[in-house]
């Protein structure tokens, strides 16, 4: 039985072959592989730039906290009380 396996992956493998060798006879094979190799190449073109968009979000996300950060608005920790106005002195009323 292993023998037969074996026979029957050699068959396959060997039809394989065939099959791959008469592609490039068909007509527009060619014009097929090469856009295969083209959409292959632009999806890793679009890998590279959606890596990219990653980091652009961890900066832009960085960004909003500082500006939210320096949005808020500032507690002095040494609140100062207003200066006590100094009033004028009274005019001492004569004859006392």
């Amino acid at each position: 039985m292993a023998q037969e396996q074996k026979d029957i992956f050699t068959r396959l493998a060997d039809r394989g072959e065939d099959v791959i060798g008469r592609i490039s006879e068909i007509p527009g094979a060619q014009r097929f592989a090469e856009s295969a190799a083209q959409v292959k190449e632009r999806a890793e073109e679009l890998q590279k730039r959606l890596r990219g968009l990653d980091a652009l979000e961890r900066r832009v996300d960085a960004l909003e906290r500082k500006v939210d950060e320096l949005s808020k608005p500032k507690r002095s920790t040494s609140a100062r009380k207003p200066a006590a106005k100094k009033s004028a002195p009274k005019p001492k009323s004569p004859g006392v």
